[in-house]
C-alpha cells in the first residue's frame, strides 16, 4: 500500500473543471416579487373562475312564467346573449307585467322565436350574482318553452 504523503496532491485539470455542477443561482428580489405578483394573479384568476363556476351551477329559484313574447334578440359585442321579454297581462285592458329573461342554449332560443305572438309557458332558473353580462344581461336563465293553451 502506497503511503499518501510520499504523492504530492493533484492538481486541478480542465475535465475537473468541467465536471463540477454549475454554482446555483440564487433568485434576486426582482424574482421573487414577479413570483408572488404571478402567484396573486393566478390565485385571484382562479377564485373567480370558481366563483363563476359555482354561480352558474347553483340555482337560486325556480319558476315558470307565462305570457306573450314581446322582444327576442341575440346582444352583445363579444358575448353573443340572447335576451327576450314577456308581457304577463293578468285581466284584460290592465297594463301588462313584463319579465325579462336571459336564453344559453340555441335550441331553446329557436324554439322562442317560433313561438313568437303566442301565448306560451317558459320554465327558468335564477341564478343571482352573476359577474358579468357575458353570460346573460339578466339572471333569469330559460330552460324550457311550451305552447300555452289559451
Amino acid at each position: 500500500m502506497k503511503d499518501d504523503l510520499d504523492q504530492p496532491p493533484r492538481a486541478y485539470t480542465t475535465a475537473d473543471v468541467a465536471s463540477q455542477p454549475a454554482p446555483k443561482k440564487r433568485m434576486g428580489w426582482r424574482g421573487k416579487i414577479l413570483l408572488w405578483v404571478f402567484t396573486v394573479v393566478a390565485v385571484a384568476g382562479l377564485g373567480f373562475a370558481a366563483y363563476t363556476w359555482s354561480v352558474l351551477h347553483y340555482t337560486y329559484s325556480l319558476g315558470d312564467r307565462a305570457g306573450f313574447v314581446q322582444k327576442f334578440s341575440q346582444k352583445g359585442w363579444l358575448c353573443k346573449t340572447w335576451e327576450g321579454q314577456i308581457a304577463m297581462a293578468n285581466l284584460p285592458g290592465t297594463t301588462p307585467e313584463m319579465f325579462n329573461f336571459s336564453v344559453r342554449n340555441d335550441s331553446i332560443a329557436k324554439l322562442i322565436t317560433q313561438s313568437m305572438g303566442q301565448r306560451v309557458d317558459i320554465s327558468y332558473q335564477q341564478h343571482r350574482g352573476v359577474p358579468t353580462n357575458c353570460f346573460g344581461e339578466t339572471e333569469y336563465f330559460v330552460t324550457g318553452i311550451r305552447a300555452s293553451p289559451q
